[in-house]
């Protein structure tokens, strides 16, 4: 459109005003252009610029003109006019050096940086791709319920809402819906969704309020099934991401999206316990049976250097540290047919094959000390011939966070909620 009339609407990233030629610089969301304001031509738009702060909301209606000088492009607009929208006030809040609780308090100017915009355009890529591969292999999406009558995993980390004159509880996961769907013979199914938990955690990988990803299947052999199913996808969604933004985040984060080569990495949790006491790490008692941060980093550099790998699959957990639904090995019964997937030294999945039989899964609520009274209504989805089925639960901010090199879930989390953050 050189040399053709334009209309830009947008935020004043940046002015420099000189004596007889003023510079701004207009941001939107493609990104930013020049607007050159010369005050012998315009002493009209020089005289309205001269009060403009920074992120005023401006419309620009010019001329497009090549100019080899501008670094942005090589593009400037001669404006014939500039419209002030709304102005901003003379000091802004926050700036890119202010500490994260600020800019959390400030989060929608915080979102206005290119940097963080370009957190949310791979964000609505990464959806796109799960999407496209569920709907290829033949998923159905689904929309669970967000207060329910009972607990949807267990007593703790719970948020207690008053329902009229009854409780509720805000869902902690998907799962026992998840079920259901398999239940009812959708065979396939996902959900992309929020889930509540009530921890009081600090830490930079934990939030009251997230987004959860999760995936359930019928008619699978073993939990292998399902590790297979969640490399093939992750191996896709990396592609995608690669392919569309991989330039884009090396530059803007330093970091490369690394496509998965298949099969991930798999190693049993005994085996895992073996390599980290060989690495001279001890697992705290309150992680026994599981993993720690430290350990989950330490096996994540392992697996670095013996198979080249960002992933790896953790398997076999005992049945002390996982739900009730989870199925146990035949030949071991303290062993669940479960995972975990940890990537860059993070867990990012849960995962397991569930137990479908009706007198089994019972049995291990009332072991668990879960009264089946009051998962009545899910014990019987399983009284009227269940198929065998597993899936896992996958983190997105966990997934963002990693995959562009942050260090805290709130970076990557549109507007965050935690223990002592219920604004904006």
């Amino acid at each position: 459109m050189v040399n053709q009339k334009v209309e830009v609407n947008g935020w004043l990233h940046s002015i420099r005003p000189l004596k007889n030629i003023a510079f701004l610089v207009i941001r939107d969301y493609s990104g930013l252009v020049q607007v050159t304001v010369v005050k012998k031509e315009r002493p009209d738009l020089f005289n309205i610029i001269s009060g403009l702060c920074k992120e005023s909301a401006l419309k620009i209606l010019g001329t497009l003109n090549h100019n080899s000088e501008v670094k942005m492009g090589g593009f400037e607009i001669i404006p014939d006019a500039i419209e002030i929208i709304n102005s901003a006030e003379p000091e802004l809040p926050i700036d890119e050096n202010s500490d994260q609780s600020s800019r959390m308090d400030w989060r929608y100017l915080d979102l206005r940086s290119p940097k963080n915009f370009l957190i949310f355009k791979i964000q609505t890529a990464v959806e796109q791709a799960m999407r496209e591969f569920w709907i290829k292999n033949d998923f159905i999406e689904i929309h669970s319920p967000k207060l329910m009558g009972t607990p949807s995993e267990s007593g703790a980390e719970l948020f207690e809402v008053s329902y009229f004159k009854n409780k509720a509880y805000l869902a902690q996961s998907p799962q026992f819906y998840k079920q259901m769907a398999m239940a009812a013979g959708f065979d396939k199914v996902f959900e992309i969704g929020p889930v509540f938990r009530a921890n009081p955690s600090f830490t930079s990988r934990h939030d009251t309020e997230f987004t959860s990803v999760d995936v359930e299947a019928s008619w699978i052999e073993s939990h292998y099934d399902v590790m297979k199913l969640e490399e093939e996808w992750l191996q896709y969604i990396l592609s995608r991401i690669s392919r569309e933004y991989g330039e884009e985040i090396e530059k803007t984060f330093g970091v490369k999206v690394v496509i998965p080569v298949l099969p991930f990495p798999k190693i049993k949790m005994n085996e895992a316990y073996d390599i980290l006491k060989k690495m001279e790490h001890i697992i705290p008692s309150e992680y026994a049976g599981d993993l720690d941060p430290e350990g989950e980093k330490l096996l994540c550099e392992y697996v670095q250097k013996e198979y080249g790998h960002e992933f790896v699959f953790i398997t076999d957990y005992p049945i002390h540290v996982r739900p009730f639904y989870h199925m146990r090995q035949e030949e071991n019964p303290n062993i669940t047919k479960s995972f975990d997937l940890l990537w860059k030294g993070l867990e990012v999945t849960t995962g397991a094959q569930r137990e479908h039989r009706y007198e089994n899964l019972k049995m291990q609520a009332v072991e668990k000390g879960i009264s089946t009274e009051s998962i009545s209504y899910y014990l019987d989805f399983f009284k009227f011939g269940m198929p065998t089925h597993g899936g896992f639960g996958f983190g997105l901010t966990r997934m963002l966070m990693i995959m562009l090199g942050l260090k805290n879930v709130r970076e990557v989390t549109y507007v965050y909620r935690g223990p002592k953050r219920l604004t904006p």
